[in-house]
């Protein structure tokens, strides 16, 4: 029986990244072998073991036949006959078909350190056709690995755009598909995988709500990108750069949704967008299995992002009823990130990027303004029930509207960037 190291543990090592789980290939035994040494079995597919002491995954080298749709339609066979080049032939890119012994010897029968050294993403055989959940793979891993310069192989991408033409997308789980994007979302350069399945022709099998906003276009004088499937891209690329949160990211990947659906004899304008946008979330959500973390807070941001952009042009009343409208009161933790995706929206396009965006700071003084407020100074003056939140509502508004005597916002000092700074946020964490 021999052990091997595998995957993208060996690959990480390799390129000197932050590593995966270690996993295993062993080589040599049976399921019996690797019971009797104390191994517990966890795969029901094929045979995967829990180490005994480390808890580490390991498995039986293996081939995959075809014989059937989908990526679970596979023949698997895990004699001790198979060898290590046999096990991993069948891996998906070269950069994860790398294996490493007991002693630190690695073996690399196609070609992934040169993969590596060259920054390219390649299949390691034809095969990489016979499963569908690669196209989701390899596009993901072009998000993880494009800071690093990697692209992937014309031929890779040919065989990525083969599967999707075949149909076998339509074969993969919620779940599996779910998993894959939301992965996608912790890499450094999530557009990358949006811009991957897109041109891939995948996009619209997967996230056909995202895949119909290219094409569509924007105004010119605020989008100069002209495409609302670009401007998705550039402020999925910016608001990386804020947070590396996911849930925060998704709400970005589909702020603008109801895009798709403006009627085309209103191109480029799209003035109600933001409730059109409201059922494409909800439909993507459920098909997907979206959690409801990331549900309920992508619905506060297609449905209010744009309020942001006018916000000189509200009122008192109009931003506090935006509070309450963002369950701000009892969901503070939401209004940051709120803010941001804001603010990501109006820099994530072409000529923007470095633009100011003082009103970020200033909504957020008004809302820490508005949090003084609360119910036991009214309690104290006698007020019961509905009239509580009445009078709260009437001082909160009260409070913004000092303050926007104070530190007033007009449309030419707040793209000038002349607004003081805002104060601190106690409030907010």
């Amino acid at each position: 029986m021999q052990v091997y190291l595998v995957g993208g543990a060996v690959r990480d090592k390799i390129l000197g990244t932050k590593g995966y789980d270690r996993d295993f290939v062993v080589v040599g035994a049976t399921v019996q072998e690797m019971i009797d040494q104390g191994f517990t079995r966890v795969g029901h597919d094929f045979p995967v073991f829990l180490h005994p002491v480390t808890h580490e995954e390991y498995a039986l080298a293996r081939t995959e036949r075809k014989n059937g749709h989908g990526y679970l339609g596979f023949n698997c066979d895990f004699s001790p006959t198979i060898t290590l080049e046999e096990d991993l032939r069948r891996r998906d890119l070269t950069i994860n078909a790398i294996a490493m012994d007991e002693n630190g010897t690695v073996i690399d029968p196609y070609h992934g350190i040169d993969d590596l050294n060259k920054r390219v993403l390649r299949h390691v055989s034809e095969a990489f056709v016979e499963d569908p959940l690669r196209v989701l793979r390899v596009a993901r891993f072009a998000a993880r690995f494009a800071n690093l310069g990697f692209s992937i192989a014309p031929q890779t991408l040919e065989l990525m755009r083969k599967i999707a033409r075949s149909g076998e997308l339509s074969s993969l789980t919620a779940e599996r598909v779910w998993l894959e994007l939301q992965k996608a979302l912790q890499t450094p350069d999530p557009q990358v995988f949006i811009h991957v399945l897109r041109k891939c022709e995948a996009l619209r099998y997967v996230m056909p709500e995202v895949d119909n906003l290219y094409g569509v276009p924007g105004p010119l004088r605020w989008h100069p990108e002209i495409d609302s499937g670009v401007h998705t891209e550039m402020t999925l690329a910016r608001i990386s750069i804020e947070t590396e949160n996911p849930v925060t990211r998704f709400a970005m990947l589909c702020h603008d949704l109801g895009k798709a659906l403006t009627p085309v004899q209103e191109w480029p304008h799209h003035h109600k967008h933001n409730v059109l946008g409201v059922a494409p979330l909800r439909e993507m959500c459920r098909r997907l299995h979206v959690p409801n973390e990331y549900e309920d807070f992508a619905y506060i941001v297609v449905l209010h992002h744009s309020s942001m952009h006018h916000i000189y042009r509200s009122g008192p009343e109009s931003i506090v009823n935006l509070l309450e409208k963002l369950d701000a009161f009892r969901k503070p933790e939401r209004i940051k990130p709120w803010v941001m995706c804001c603010k990501c929206d109006f820099l994530g396009r072409k000529g923007f990027e470095n633009r100011a965006f003082p009103r970020a700071d200033y909504f957020l003084g008004i809302f820490s303004l508005c949090c003084t407020v609360s119910a036991r100074e009214f309690v104290a003056r006698g007020y019961k029930g509905k009239e509580i939140g009445e009078q709260i509502h009437r001082q909160r508004v009260r409070l913004v509207e000092d303050y926007l005597k104070i530190i007033p916002l007009t449309e030419k000092n707040d793209s000038a960037n002349e607004l003081p700074p805002a104060e601190l946020y106690p409030h907010l964490y």
